[in-house]
């Protein structure tokens, strides 16, 4: 399954993994390498997708979903928003 909805930064791409029977976890990756680990391929959580019902969701973390949130209120790097 190909999701479309941001192209990828520049020295990032994105990962789906299986979170839940109809949920994938979106990653994003960086592809720099960095000295203090000793590798490249860095991840961060990008969000939640639903697969029953076309959904995205902001992170609260890596290990659980917030709000359904709007594809147009996301970034390339996050779909967490910032509250201010």
């Amino acid at each position: 399954m190909k999701l479309l909805f941001h192209k990828a930064p520049d020295k990032h791409h994105y990962e789906r993994t299986d979170f839940k029977a109809n949920v994938s976890a979106i990653w994003i990756v960086n592809d720099t390498h960095f000295d203090y680990c000793g590798r490249s391929g860095v991840k961060s959580i990008w969000g939640f997708y639903n697969t029953k019902t076309n959904q995205f969701y902001a992170p609260k973390n890596s290990k659980t979903m917030g709000k359904v949130i709007e594809l147009n209120k996301t970034t390339a790097y996050t779909a967490m928003q910032i509250n201010r």
